[in-house]
């Protein structure tokens, strides 16, 4: 065969094409309609109904905007959970824009940290190159979450509410990762220039607050102390001066965060199950709780997630959202969308060629509000709370396949109670780290 595509190729290509009716059909639909809207199977819906037999509430939907702040938004709806409970509130919204703020602020550390750590790797190297590509980007994940909470707690919306930059990140970001690198110039050429470790600290402070500075101007100044007020279902009316962000979680949501593990379904074979994982360079604190993951198969991810919402409790959990799935009517199912009907050819990778070949990674965390069980007790589908607004899916909520949870769901967070007594030992491994760059440090 040519190396080179020849006439008679095009000619054979074209002739093939013409000679199928069912390409010109297709041909018709997609350039009138697009792709997705021409392969979206609409009797699929009527299988993926919004109806489960495990159901849980938790007020009303949220909306992360022009952010990339999912991660923290379902995070924090599964801590305002208790926040109702306890304070017996029909509502409540706890701040986004306050761990944004702490995010941003930590991250650009962690970065600069990371930097003083590789001052004598190549700059046009792999490892330089994956550090410098998106020092400050909005995804994270839950044990950074758990890290920022740790440190700084958690405060209601009212107390720092949004801002034009919280609920649209890109300009913010964009300035603020060109500082970045450039004091990552600054501090790779001073090394190379023999300043000593202690000098290029001392600039690191002065880089440091001139990203606070700028944190401030987008995001407001998070608040050392506020007041909470509200009013619960019973009307009476809530006021407590003096608390503090820290205070505030310990008081109202009170959970043990170490108690709250991830769990990982990565099939590709430098990953056996039953082992933990930790990704190197991957965190937001310096000082915070390492990143840290349990592999399993795919049916232990769902029965631990099923154990904690029969216990009243949502799930955290991240997939790649984009895949197989519809914001109309919220469907996320194998077969919503149908590609190779419309263009005919098999799209046939499996779940470990897909990371393998760059295909799939998490993308998006959301929450899982429920599941419905066959009369086996055999999942059908999944409840999925999004942070996309009242406007995508139904009324924010979709509804997932189980088929397509064990295709495209990777991680979900749960408390070690509603593991079994193997998979908590399992817990105790000294984690294998892997590189930067592997899918499984993809950040949702």
């Amino acid at each position: 065969m040519n190396k080179i595509i020849e006439t008679a190729q095009l000619e054979s290509f074209e002739k093939d094409f013409a000679a199928d009716p069912a390409k010109r059909v297709a041909q018709l639909a997609v350039t009138t309609n697009g792709v997705n809207k021409s392969a979206t199977d609409p009797f699929v819906q009527r299988e993926d109904r919004h109806q489960f037999s495990i159901q849980l509430e938790t007020g009303n939907i949220t909306n992360q905007k022009s952010s990339g702040r999912c991660w923290m938004f379902a995070a924090l709806n599964t801590m305002r959970v208790e926040v109702m409970r306890r304070l017996n509130l029909e509502h409540f919204e706890l701040s986004q824009n306050y761990t944004l703020f702490y995010d941003k602020l930590e991250k650009s550390n962690y970065f600069l940290e990371n930097i003083l750590d590789t001052l004598d790797e190549p700059t046009n190297g792999r490892l330089i190159s994956h550090l410098l590509m998106a020092p400050l980007n909005d995804g994270g994940q839950w044990d950074m979450l758990c890290s920022l909470v740790e440190k700084y707690g958690v405060v209601p919306k009212d107390a720092m509410p949004e801002t034009a930059c919280s609920s649209s990140t890109r300009e913010v970001t964009y300035y603020m990762t060109r500082k970045l690198r450039e004091f990552a110039c600054v501090l790779r050429e001073g090394h190379a220039a023999g300043k000593t470790a202690e000098q290029l600290r001392e600039q690191k402070e002065a880089m440091l607050r001139c990203i606070y500075n700028m944190l401030c101007i987008a995001l407001g100044n998070p608040p050392k102390t506020f007041t909470l007020e509200a009013r619960d279902k019973d009307k009476k009316f809530i006021r407590e001066t003096g608390l503090t962000g820290k205070s505030f979680f310990e008081k109202y949501i009170g959970w043990d965060l170490g108690s709250y593990v991830s769990l990982i379904n990565a099939t590709t074979a430098d990953k056996p199950f039953h082992k933990t994982f930790t990704v190197k360079m991957l965190g937001n604190i310096k000082e915070g709780r390492p990143v840290k993951y349990l592999n399993l198969p795919i049916e232990e991810l769902k029965q631990a997630a099923i154990r904690q919402m029969q216990d009243g409790q949502p799930v955290w959990f991240g997939c790649d959202v984009g895949k197989s799935s519809i914001r109309e009517g919220g469907i996320m199912d194998l077969d919503v969308l149908r590609p190779d009907q419309l263009f005919g050819t098999e799209f046939a990778m499996n779940k470990a060629q897909r990371l393998d070949y760059g295909e799939s990674l998490m993308t998006h965390a959301m929450v899982f509000q429920g599941v419905n069980l066959d009369e086996d007790g055999k999942p059908t589908r999944w409840r999925v709370e999004n942070s996309w607004g009242k406007e995508s899916g139904t009324e924010g909520y979709y509804v997932m396949s189980d088929d397509w949870f064990t295709e495209y769901t990777y991680q979900v967070v749960v408390n070690k109670k509603y593991l079994t007594e193997e998979q908590v030992k399992e817990l105790e491994q000294e984690p294998i780290a892997l590189e930067p760059w592997d899918p499984m440090g993809s950040l949702a």
